[in-house]
């Protein structure tokens, strides 16, 4: 393992470090204690060759039960210690990738799929979790038993102690040379794996999909393909495996076999006594049992390495989109000016620009239909104004602050955005809702439902705002999933309100009676409504036509239309749709 990977390791167990080193110190007490117990038996068999006495048999019997049951119950403290920090390890990592997911823009999620790290925060953790509980528990084992053990046979005799050893050097170069072997290997079964929980959760999320177009045997071939490919991952690293570890094991037992040969010689020359001897056997044989291990700790620790770097891949990515150092708060009440100032956004690895000089002016409860073909960059403007996009500096404002120098929570906080994939959460209705304000009384849900042109709807359904709505809303309509989303946004009151195309999937009537009740009142919002709707975007205060990243026109429906340009051809040929219908 690399020196920095070490580091990180002992970085996860630093916050732990007093219960792993009392798990620690339970394991040297184990491991004293038993070498002391098969020293003590070797000298009790000395002692009853001179003199058997039953009274003094059952003497030493209850002495050696005794030690033993401690260092029994010593044995399953330091395992509970040391397994123990690695579950909060776990815990840990879990809540860290968690909390630094949640930081991270929705650029990452788009270059990352859900299923690989899906599995980073669970397969790979519980890997790093087996590393810090079993395998150091077997490392510092193996290193106590032979710490202690060794100097005691050497001071039985030298000799046999050398020859009973002698098999171990080639263990640990068996174990250098299989080493790469099973790291590689492990990192392509965790990669397989990936692969395969990808499949899986896309699968999982577009059932719908999948039985509209009939490609369910398309999508079984394209499974076992993958099982196939994990399948013969996992084989090849069983094959390693059951290959090193009989190998390590035999080797071990041989060091038991070699004392026999010799010892019996030794004894019968009376160059050690049958005392002295049983002790050595017990020692080789206390050896075999950690040693033999060893396989399987190259295995947790070849896990756990592959895994290390596979989660902090994830920590090494810093949030491209976060507050600066001297980020300002937006102080209340916030009017809901929006302005634009030679607005430039280019995605990564793009020749063009997706907004090209973009400026504009959108007065506090302003109504603003944003209308363009497909393309000409209206999505990446809604995206920019709540900072999703990664936007220099001195380019947006709102009430007259540059959004890059404002606190993250506090600018979104003024913004409520309903997206063109209206998100629903598997939970109620009501909840759903309520997502942004939890604490919202029925009343106020109630509410912002019957602006969103959804609360009949709701009182229609079996348990009203208790029905559940399914993974994603499945038990849902497109519109009913869309005016859900926009009560959602709704209920948070924020100043400035930004639908894109999020109408899209509700008749034209029903979008401009929810845009008109946006529009009125005494709490008139600033409404940013980006749609393809023609016949609703003409109800705005004013129209911004965008064609190729630039706002090509602007002005009120009526201006626009006796124009001839963009916006005249859009109108024209929703008229001849509607026509045709």
């Amino acid at each position: 393992m690399s020196r920095s990977q070490l580091q990180k390791l002992g970085t996860y167990m630093r916050p732990h470090w007093r219960t792993a080193t009392l798990g620690i110190a339970a394991l040297f007490v184990v491991n004293a204690l038993s070498v002391y117990i098969r020293r003590l038996i070797g000298n009790v068999v000395d002692r009853l060759q001179v003199s058997l006495d039953f009274d003094r048999v059952l003497f030493f019997v209850f002495v050696i039960l005794s030690l033993a049951t401690v260092m029994w119950v010593i044995r399953v403290a330091s395992r509970m210690l040391l397994f123990g920090v690695g579950r909060q390890v776990e815990f840990d990592l879990k809540q860290g990738i968690f909390q630094h997911l949640l930081r991270l823009e929705p650029a990452y999620f788009s270059a990352n799929t859900s299923g690989d790290l899906i599995n980073r925060a669970t397969s790979d953790v519980d890997n790093i979790r087996r590393l810090l509980g079993f395998a150091v528990l077997s490392l510092v084992n193996t290193i106590f038993a032979y710490g202690l053990t060794l100097p005691v046979m050497l001071a039985i005799d030298v000799k046999l102690t050398l020859w009973a050893i002698a098999v171990y050097p080639v263990m640990l170069i068996l174990v250098q040379l299989f080493s790469d072997r099973l790291r590689s290997q492990q990192q392509l079964v965790q990669e397989e794996l990936s692969s395969l929980s990808e499949l899986i959760q896309e699968d999982v999320s577009g059932i719908a999909s999948i039985k509209i177009y009939a490609q369910e045997e398309n999508e079984r071939n394209v499974f076992r393909q993958l099982n196939d490919r994990l399948l013969s991952a996992n084989l090849k690293l069983a094959k390693t495996r059951s290959l090193l570890f009989p190998i390590l094991g035999g080797l071990a037992s041989l060091s038991l076999l070699i004392l026999l040969v010799i010892g019996s010689g030794a004894i019968a020359n009376g160059d050690i006594s049958i005392g002295d001897f049983i002790s050595l056997l017990l020692y080789v044989e206390g050896l075999v049992f950690p040693t033999a291990l060893l396989g399987f700790t190259i295995t947790a620790y070849q896990r756990g390495e592959v895994s290390i770097d596979r989660v902090e891949s994830i920590f090494a990515v810093e949030p491209r989109i976060q507050d600066e150092r001297k980020a300002r708060s937006l102080q209340p009440p916030v009017a809901g000016r929006l302005s634009a100032r030679e607005l430039v956004y280019t995605y990564f690895g793009a020749r063009q620009p997706s907004l090209d000089g973009i400026s504009f002016e959108i007065l506090p409860g302003e109504t603003v239909a944003i209308v363009g073909p497909i393309g000409s960059g209206k999505s990446t403007l809604a995206n920019a104004i709540p900072r999703l996009l990664d936007i220099a500096p001195g380019q947006l404002f709102l009430d007259g602050q540059d959004i890059t120098e404002l606190a993250l929570n506090d600018l979104r906080g003024a913004i409520a955005y309903v997206p063109q994939e209206s998100f629903l959460f598997s939970t109620t209705i009501r909840n759903n809702i309520r997502y942004g304000n939890p604490l919202a009384s029925d009343a106020a849900v109630e509410d912002v439902a019957k602006q969103a042109q959804i609360y009949e709807e709701i009182l229609n359904f079996p348990q009203q705002y208790d029905t559940l709505v399914g993974e994603r809303g499945i038990t849902l309509s497109g519109g009913q999933r869309q005016r859900m989303a926009l009560a959602r946004a709704l209920l948070l009151d924020a100043p400035v309100l930004i639908l894109d195309d999020a109408l899209s999937s509700v008749d034209n009537q029903t979008a401009t009676d929810i845009l008109h009740n946006l529009s009125t009142g005494t709490n008139k919002k600033t409404v940013l409504f980006i749609s393809h709707q023609m016949s609703a975007a003409a109800s705005a205060d004013r129209i911004l036509v965008m064609d190729r990243g630039a706002i090509v026109q602007t002005g009120t429906h009526g201006e626009l239309v006796r124009q001839s340009g963009l916006y005249q051809s859009l109108w024209e040929q929703q008229k001849f749709e509607e026509m045709l219908r």
